[in-house]
């Protein structure tokens, strides 16, 4: 491991810029002759337009334009879809109702885009927006899932009766029901899994500019995936041809899933340039983001969980109901399917698993993938009913699940798939250690001396990153591929630069992807510049999201490295008269092994474009893209610990201590990676504890539309966190990394409600397990 290299704790490089108060956001942009856009939205969750009145708005001091979605329809701009196909069991499509990026008929949802206003400056276009009249019909609304499926319920599009999109299952269910029937214990529960909104520092915001002199359209815009944003624009939404459309994502203030997918707003904006002859900006400000960011979560679940007479288990069968919102988004299908139910073997070796998964409309705003994306429903799912089951067998929940790890790899589960390495039974010892389990007890009465409630809890996660191969997803579903690219370009002098399709929004790439460079060449990484998030520079990506930025974005830098490589020792091997097989890189030189001849990487660099003394036939340069499509998801996972202390006074709980011990493969920055589980841990937190978005039942009305309603955790309400990492390098990239953006978010939310539950004797909490939640359960057994 070298200062700057593979392994190294190097400070982030974009860091400088973030903490100066100089980087450079979607909302910083600004252009010659820009305009401000402000969307008139609807008030209600459901209602037909009967008519919009736009006449006195237009008349309003700096006002440029309104549009409305009658004009949008017009100019052929299509509707919003969903990228990935489901097919329900009876082999019917899934129902997609339409979705149009200015509501021309019906409003679906509180915050449903209906007009643009366009003005001078945000407060005459927020004015005006006030003064566009809409005339309503107000229809009745169904806001929650298990609701919408009743008979007798609001319909919301005429293509999903009953408001089922889907009705999908995975696994055997035959086997399922068998081991069950034939069961010496069955655990059974009932879980809901609680709407998220994703909350990331910047909001969303977009800049649309039309160049009638060029035919040219750009867009900068808050989006992890900026290439798959030009790609749907251009290629469903009739926005503009891709040749025709730029797409550039700056700098991005988090996203957590909620930036993947293309909203209303940028297509809107991009088209009112065109319309109105002006470059037009929108910011999104918070409230706007709690009525129209697409949220997470929103699961309803039975489980059954069946144990043979040594406690091991069975079989499990899983029936869920899946909230989907108003109207289906990007990646919304994947998430309760594919990125859900394929994971509910869980570390554990289970003969049998069923999965049935129905997904339904609601008067609410769209449900998409949030910090995990299925990933933490089948972990809270799974880890809660084995906390439980191991209560209800009286045996020890460490020991339950020790029972039934996987523990032979590559290790095929009954549901899609295949472990490839791992050792689980590590990460439990080690966060058992941290933790000083087998002291517990002993705390347990200390805090019981006080008058306090104490509890610990288990979780051991697995999760599923770098979605692969592109062959694989397409053939369940997914419109896209997920391969990943890169260019490696090495300047005349020496310096690189680095195409990667990934997109940076807090990550930390332009860090690791620059030592990946200096661990191979030896070079410092301040000569090496890391290029995302524009797809005039980069030809094509698939951005960041499911933890695959390191799997599959720093695997297509290392394959492009390997061609650079290879030309830059033929290079030297020539200047140096040595065999190609005997030049070796070490140190910023390439050097001919075992003797002194040695040449510095800038002067081969230099030789490879004055091309006054290359090899026969050699093109000049040092130049190489490539592309990586993995043979296989790669599989982190740990095991997490957590304590806490509940006052029976008040239903307070306060975290004693949090072990996470996690498997991510191989690391290539220590200190980003502990980053990322600290944040995915506090946000875990955040869904165990305080978040939850609520809607009134009757109306439709967000009651959660702002921080006075809508909790977000707080430095105290966090510990210190004992980190750990073990390391089963992961065989399907030549980096033998996991990933591990999103595993604190994924395990930490069932250790810390096992933690509760333990302690105040009750299993029945749902989250967020407020002080009333809590007080109520503890209260209810006593």
């Amino acid at each position: 491991m070298g200062v700057e290299g593979i392994g190294a704790s190097v400070a982030r490089k974009e860091d400088k810029r973030f903490l100066t108060g100089k980087g450079r956001y979607t909302d910083d942009m600004s252009v010659p002759g820009m305009k401000y856009a402000f969307f008139v939205r609807s008030p209600y969750a459901h209602a037909r337009i009967k008519s919009i009145d736009m006449a006195a708005a237009k008349d309003m001091p700096g006002v440029i334009g309104i549009l409305e979605g009658k004009q949008l329809q017009a100019d052929a701009i299509g509707n919003i879809i969903c990228g990935w196909m489901i097919h329900s069991k009876d082999g019917s499509p899934m129902k997609m109702g339409a979705w149009r990026p200015l509501a021309n008929d019906t409003v679906r949802y509180v915050g449903d885009a209906v007009a643009i206003v366009v003005a001078d400056s945000l407060g005459e276009a927020r004015d005006a927006a006030e003064a566009v009249v809409v005339d309503y019909d107000v229809l009745p609304a169904v806001t929650q899932a298990v609701k919408a499926l009743e008979a007798g319920q609001p319909q919301l599009h005429p293509e999903a009766p009953n408001n089922l999109i889907f009705d999908w299952q995975l696994g055997d269910a035959d086997a399922a029901d068998k081991a069950i029937a034939d069961a010496v214990h069955v655990t059974e529960m009932k879980i809901h899994n609680n709407r998220l909104a994703p909350n990331p520092m910047e909001p969303r915001a977009t800049l649309g500019i039309y160049d009638s002199a060029e035919d040219h359209y750009t867009c900068y815009t808050t989006s992890q995936n900026p290439h798959v944003a030009r790609l749907v624009m251009s290629a469903f939404y009739n926005v503009a041809p891709e040749n025709k459309l730029r797409v550039i994502a700056p700098d991005v203030g988090g996203g957590f899933g909620s930036k993947i997918y293309i909203y209303p707003e940028e297509i809107v904006c991009l088209w009112a340039s065109k319309k109105t002859g002006v470059p037009v900006k929108w910011t999104c400000d918070r409230t706007e983001a709690f009525l129209t960011d697409a949220h997470g979560r929103d699961h309803f679940s039975t489980v059954k969980m069946a144990f043979d007479k040594d406690n091991r288990i069975t079989g499990l069968k899983v029936d869920t109901i899946a909230n989907l919102g108003a109207y289906m988004s990007l990646f919304s299908s994947a998430v309760p399917t594919y990125l859900y139910a394929t994971l509910l073997s869980g570390q554990y070796a289970i003969p049998a698993i069923h999965a049935n998964v129905r997904t339904v409309y609601t008067n609410t705003v769209p449900v998409d993938a949030y910090r995990g994306a299925g990933r933490p429903e089948a972990t809270y799912l799974l880890e809660r009913t084995m906390e439980t089951a191991a209560r209800e067998l009286g045996v020890s929940p460490a020991e339950l699940r020790r029972k039934n790890f996987v523990r032979t790899f590559p290790y095929q589960t009954p549901v899609i798939m295949n472990y490839d390495a791992g050792d689980y039974e590590a990460s439990l010892e080690a966060a058992m250690a941290a933790a000083d389990w087998n002291g517990f007890a002993a705390r347990k009465a200390e805090a019981a001396g006080r008058g306090k409630k104490r509890g610990i809890g288990m979780s051991c996660y697995i999760e599923a990153c770098g979605i692969a191969p592109s062959a694989a997803v397409g053939s369940l579903g997914a419109g896209v591929g997920l391969w990943e690219s890169a260019e490696v370009r090495v300047n005349a002098v020496g310096t690189i630069e680095v195409m990667t399709g990934s997109h940076s929004h807090g990550q930390g790439h332009e860090t690791t992807f620059a030592q990946l460079i200096a661990d191979r060449f030896g070079i410092p990484i301040d000569n090496v510049n890391i290029v995302h998030g524009d797809t005039d520079k980069v030809q094509m990506g698939m951005g960041t999201y499911g933890s695959r930025s390191g799997a599959v974005g720093m695997s297509a830098v290392v394959k492009a490295l390997d061609k650079v490589e290879a030309k830059a020792k033929k290079i030297a091997a020539h200047l140096m008269e040595a065999d190609e097989s005997d030049i070796v890189i070490e140190n910023g030189e390439l050097k001919v092994a075992g003797t002194d001849k040695t040449l510095p990487w800038f002067q081969v660099a230099l030789a490879a474009y004055t091309a006054h003394n290359l090899p026969p036939g050699m093109e000049p340069g040092l130049k190489e893209g490539a592309f990586y499509d993995p043979s296989n998801f790669t599989f982190p996972a740990g095991c997490y610990i957590c304590e806490v202390e509940v006052d029976p006074e008040t239903g307070t709980t306060k975290i004693i201590q949090f072990v996470a011990a996690d498997d991510f493969g191989n690391i290539i920055n220590p200190m980003i990676v502990e980053g990322q589980v600290h944040g995915g841990i506090a946000q875990g937190i955040g869904q165990a504890l305080l978040e939850n978005v609520h809607y009134d039942p009757q109306n439709g009305q967000l009651i959660t539309a702002s921080y006075m309603d809508y909790a977000m955790p707080r430095a105290d309400d966090l510990p210190s966190f004992k980190l750990s990492h073990q390391n089963t390098p992961c065989p399907s990239n030549p980096l033998g990394i996991k990933g591990c953006g999103e595993a604190g978010a994924i395990g930490s939310p069932p250790a810390l409600i096992n933690a509760i539950t333990d302690a105040i004797g009750n299993n029945n909490l749902t989250m967020p397990a407020t002080p009333q939640k809590v007080w109520s359960a503890l209260n209810a057994v006593n």
